[in-house]
């Protein structure tokens, strides 16, 4: 059990009362048409950030119901099916009550909900600073720029190659980043020619990670090294520390 916070990350979810005290508000009123917005949702929990360029940092992480991928090597085949439905007010105030300024949405696939962008901006708007979780095969040019999108790449041996959305590098910014997941040589050599073809480390940072139990990762780190590869290496810290259990 997580005990919530006398205070919301950077003011978010709070207001002044006229004598200058705080007191807890909707982040979005109640009279408005967000108000009723709902999706389904997955499990929400704190953590450490395991990958990316903001791995370490505790994290509130809301894992949104479904997707329509099916990667050879996902590890949270859990959040296919399930969850429980909320309306979006009452999702801001769960996470509100962790008490940090950092928050993921991830999946799943979160924009295989059509809700989900009205929870992008909802978390901005309360002044979170937010990531997306994305598998670059649906459309995040509706994202709300204030988001860092981290959008994958499917490699060959993830089985959904073909779901890959190119045209989604084009609306990628320098506040966004790409990531390649790789479970082998042959992925790691596909990935090495789509970074050089589609000049990707001019659009934003990118990250090369080793499927747990298939690539061991010192032998990523030697390729990158040889290949002096502008990319940044990475392992899924949360799963060192933890190791594949849900809600960490």
């Amino acid at each position: 059990m997580v005990d919530a916070l006398t205070l919301s990350p950077q003011g978010a979810g709070r207001s002044p009362h006229a004598d200058g005290s705080l007191k807890d508000a909707d982040p979005l009123r109640a009279e408005s048409p967000a108000a009723a917005l709902t999706l389904r949702v997955s499990e929400v929990f704190l953590s450490l950030q395991g990958e990316t360029s903001r791995a370490g940092l505790p994290t509130v992480f809301v894992r949104l119901t479904g997707c329509p991928l099916r990667c050879r090597w996902c590890d949270t085949t859990y959040s296919f099916q399930g969850g429980e439905t909320v309306t979006l007010n009452s999702l801001l105030a769960r996470i509100a009550e962790f008490g940090v300024p950092t928050v993921c949405v991830t999946g799943g696939e979160p924009l295989a909900q059509k809700n989900c962008p009205a929870l992008l901006s909802g978390l901005c708007d309360a002044g979170y600073s937010v990531s997306l979780e994305t598998s670059g095969a649906l459309d995040v040019s509706g994202v709300d720029p204030r988001v860092s999108r981290i959008v994958d790449i499917k490699a060959p041996g993830s089985g959904e190659e073909a779901r890959n959305r190119w045209d989604n590098l084009a609306h990628l910014t320098p506040h966004d980043e790409i990531k390649f997941v790789l479970a082998s040589r042959a992925d790691y050599d596909w990935a090495c020619e789509v970074l050089h073809a589609q000049k990707l480390a001019q659009i934003c940072p990118v990250l090369f990670s080793p499927v747990q139990g298939e690539l061991p990762p010192a032998e990523l780190a030697d390729w990158v090294i040889a290949d002096r590869l502008p990319v940044r290496m990475q392992v899924q810290l949360h799963k060192i520390l933890w190791g594949n259990t849900p809600g960490k």
